[in-house]
């Protein structure tokens, strides 16, 4: 790639990710999150951390690189990160942030931080 030359890397969909989510700097909490779709910066997909996937509705902005959701239990903000491992033909995805969780959840009102990450071949 010549020097001044950028790659532009977009959220990948439909993708799942493993995410896991800490509390108080302790990891709590691992799940998947599946994004199907952005449309109009719209972002809909769903979170399962219990054993039932819940639906979540958010948003994404391609500039910034910054996603945000809620699910019933939970809102989610962060930025996503990447990185590219052309040994093996694959591109690295971090989306990591804070996480506070919200009733009805036991944990109403905590603040945390999760990361989510998924692997995708380069083309």
């Amino acid at each position: 790639m010549a020097i001044g030359q950028m790659t532009r890397v977009s959220l990948p969909y439909p993708t799942t990710w493993d995410i896991q989510a800490s509390f108080g700097g302790r990891p709590t909490t691992l799940g998947t999150l599946s994004i199907q779709g952005v449309t109009h910066n719209q972002l809909i997909g769903s979170v399962n951390f219990r054993g039932t996937p819940l639906a979540i509705r958010g948003t994404w902005n391609e500039a910034a690189r910054q996603i945000a959701f809620d699910s019933p239990f939970a809102s989610f903000a962060g930025t996503m990160f990447f990185r590219d491992d052309p040994q093996i033909q694959l591109r690295h995805y971090v989306l990591q942030g804070q996480v506070r969780m919200k009733p009805p959840s036991i944990r109403a009102g905590e603040t945390g931080t999760w990361t989510a990450t998924t692997h995708v071949r380069m083309r």
